[in-house]
């Protein structure tokens, strides 16, 4: 663990959980006491507090015009964060309330989830069956793996008996060919910023999210009632529609089940979009100011 005796250091600000256990965090935009509109954003799969696609291409003016703060985590087990072989969807949740109220955020903030939010609750058989039929054969069965018997996933990844996941193995065929010349200029950029994100072992950082995203979760968000009871706010779902490594069949299932939530389908976009030219800004002001795409 980062921080411990003979441990990788520690060397970004962290909180410290009720739990004992520590978040690593990164503040970015403008500073948090003077922002209008406060986000917290929560990493995708092999990434960290670094990676925050949102913020990557948002311009400095959009920033500075609306007051944007932007608060980036390592998730549990990630980067320098602690892990937690307890984790579930409800102890994520708690752990991004901690965050906002150790961090002083107040009674009213944002949160943007990129990625490995995404998972299948109770769909009807088509629907899953759809979604499921467009992985590929070796991703279906880490899928299988990560449900049925979670305790065989590091060692499913591990070995060269069975392949891994494809995105665990970076296949190119899995991305887009707009998620394809967004990687090549992005890993050619000499100003990005790397980030040994499982410096604590890929069990409790990768194969942890397998386990909890494909496991069972404690609600089923197809029977959530809407959270603004005024109607006064949505949740934004967006969706490129050229993703070939998140089906888009049941984000659309969701969206026409749930009125509150505002579904957004990005024409020829990859699982990268948000890193697209323009994007995060349309995204930004669509969340805070309620603008149109």
């Amino acid at each position: 663990m980062c921080g411990s005796p003979n441990g990788p250091p520690v060397t970004a600000p962290r909180i410290r959980l009720k739990d004992g256990r520590h978040l690593v965090y990164k503040e970015h935009g403008v500073p948090r006491h003077v922002a209008k509109y406060k986000i917290i954003y929560v990493h995708g799969f092999k990434s960290g507090r670094h990676n925050v696609v949102v913020a990557a291409t948002l311009s400095p003016e959009v920033i500075e015009e609306l007051g944007v703060y932007i608060v980036s985590f390592d998730r549990p087990g990630y980067g320098e964060s602690a892990p937690n072989p307890k984790q579930t969807v409800k102890s994520m949740a708690m752990d991004i309330e901690e965050l906002a109220d150790q961090l002083g955020l107040g009674s009213k903030f944002y949160v943007i989830g990129y990625s490995i939010g995404r998972q299948a609750p109770n769909f009807p058989a088509n629907v899953l069956n759809e979604a499921f039929n467009q992985k590929s054969r070796k991703d279906q069965w880490i899928i299988r793996v990560a449900h049925y018997t979670p305790w065989l996933v590091y060692w499913w990844n591990t070995p060269k008996l069975f392949p891994a996941s494809s995105v665990l193995a970076n296949n190119s065929y899995v991305l887009s060919s707009q998620d394809k010349e967004i990687t090549s200029r992005i890993y050619s950029r000499k100003d990005s910023v790397s980030q040994l994100v499982t410096e604590q072992g890929e069990f409790e950082s990768l194969h942890r999210d397998l386990i909890v995203t494909h496991g069972a979760w404690e609600f089923d968000p197809l029977d959530l009632g809407n959270p603004f009871a005024n109607n006064d706010g949505f949740v934004h779902l967006w969706h490129g529609d050229e993703d070939k490594i998140v089906p888009i069949t049941m984000n659309c299932y969701i969206a026409e089940q749930l009125p509150w939530i505002r579904y957004h389908e990005v024409s020829g976009g990859g699982h990268f979009f948000p890193l697209a030219d323009g994007m995060s800004n349309a995204i930004i002001k669509a969340h805070l100011v309620g603008e149109k795409y």
